[in-house]
């Protein structure tokens, strides 16, 4: 199983994106053995730019994208590495205003629960707040 990240999902499917070809590649290929998988997180961040929202969960599945429940659990290790993110901001100097949890740490910690990977072009954030988990990136 692998989870694919909203920013793999929008360059699998925008044509003008230098990361396409690698993209549609990953998906198409998760999609053929029944791997590619998206939780709500990831749908929300979707949803904001669909011109028809009510429709992208069916159109999702329709592609062979599994939408999968994010499970309670993952709720402490997304606030535990958010709390870490907080405190490396105000280390550097540059503290942030955020009170909540970015998608990103959802993300982070739904992969690391499922022990699965994350199909993605950001990987910095990923690779210092959730080391463990495996991440499918372009070279």
């Amino acid at each position: 199983m692998k989870l694919f990240d909203t920013n793999a999902l929008i360059y699998s499917f925008d044509t003008t994106s230098t990361f396409h070809a690698w993209a549609k590649a990953k998906l198409s290929a998760s999609i053929l053995k029944g791997e590619a998988l998206v939780n709500p997180v990831i749908l929300a961040e979707l949803a904001v730019g669909d011109t028809n929202p009510s429709s992208l969960p069916d159109r999702l599945r329709g592609l062979g994208i599994a939408l999968i429940d994010l499970p309670w659990e993952s709720a402490e290790a997304a606030a535990s590495a958010f709390a870490d993110y907080l405190q490396a901001r105000i280390l550097s100097g540059n503290p942030s205003s955020l009170k909540t949890p970015l998608p990103d740490f959802f993300i982070g910690a739904h992969a690391k629960l499922l022990s699965c990977p994350i199909v993605t072009v950001d990987v910095q954030r990923y690779q210092t707040y959730f080391p463990t988990v495996e991440l499918i990136h372009p070279v």
